[in-house]
């Protein structure tokens, strides 16, 4: 692992309101390293306020005159935000004004679908557009493009808790889901450390696991036999509509799953955590830290 060196000014981490993005705060937390946080949203600040080396500073990354004081003294970036239709706009904006107030370096938290130019996956197309521009920016950057989160599947505790099941349209694909700790992990490394200008991490958990395997490691987890049921692909987005998807995700999900269905994220690589000195979790650890988040019981547990 490159040695750490302390970058000269603060280090923003964006969209810290969200679930990877606040990992990555927490992970600098864990470190003793100080760290900017921005938010759009003041009341998801709240999170952070036991944490005296985190400053929480309020902006909207679409909005370049909202930003004057995160970007303040800032010379890296961890550019992340929630997924939606407008995020290229959102972050190309971002990057320019990171730009103009003199940012030296972004991370670009993307994914792993980022590098497939034939995706139908619509994020996939959009990360890969953000990317460009960053690479364009004359900032300068590193990509992070982890794969699945294993948080996805607590996504199904309704049916995991009511039926002993998860209902997925997945037939027999096999997935390498990663733990968002190593990517928090990976991120924090990436903007402390030197040697990472102009270069792509591609991240995923240590093993490609089936549906079957996903619910034998929770079915261990929670002590109870949890089955696999697979669904097709119009029974799921109608399942998430009902329950309040809104259609332009449920699309994209949707388009996703055929992704995984040709095989796009059953490749394992261990490239970065080897690279960065990050010990990979599998899922039935991840399974168990968060047994009582499968069965609706308690919050997910990330960074301790």
């Amino acid at each position: 692992m490159t040695a750490p060196s302390t970058p000269q000014g603060a280090i923003l981490v964006t969209g810290a309101g969200g679930l990877a993005a606040s990992a990555i705060v927490r992970a600098f937390v864990q470190s003793g390293q100080p760290v900017r946080a921005l938010v759009r949203n003041p009341a998801k600040a709240a999170r952070f306020a036991a944490f005296p080396l985190v400053e929480v500073v309020e902006g909207d990354m679409a909005r370049p005159e909202t930003l004057t004081r995160a970007l303040a003294g800032v010379d890296r970036v961890l550019l992340a935000s929630s997924p939606d239709p407008h995020i290229v706009e959102t972050q190309t904006a971002f990057i320019d004004a990171a730009a103009k107030s003199g940012v030296q370096h972004i991370v670009k938290f993307s994914g792993l679908s980022a590098a497939d130019v034939d995706s139908s996956f619509v994020f996939a197309d959009m990360h890969a557009k953000i990317e460009q521009h960053l690479e364009h920016s004359g900032v300068g950057w590193t990509h992070l493009r982890p794969s699945q989160f294993m948080t996805e599947y607590l996504r199904e505790w309704p049916t995991i808790l009511a039926q002993g099941a998860l209902f997925l349209p997945l037939q027999d694909a096999r997935l390498a889901p990663v733990d968002v700790v190593d990517v928090a992990r990976a991120a924090r490394l990436l903007l402390t450390t030197p040697g990472h200008a102009g270069k792509t991490y591609a991240m995923s958990g240590p093993e490609a696991l089936s549906m079957a395997e996903i619910a034998e490691r929770v079915s261990d987890a929670v002590g109870r036999e949890i089955r696999y049921v697979a669904v097709t692909r119009e029974q799921r987005k109608q399942a998430l509509l009902a329950a309040g998807v809104p259609p332009f995700f449920v699309d994209a999900l949707d388009a996703q799953a055929g992704e995984r269905l040709r095989g796009a994220e059953s490749v394992v690589h261990p490239e970065t955590h080897t690279a960065l000195g990050i010990r990979p979790t599998t899922f039935a650890e991840f399974a168990r830290r968060n047994a009582g988040a499968f069965l609706g019981e308690l919050a997910y547990v990330g960074l301790t």
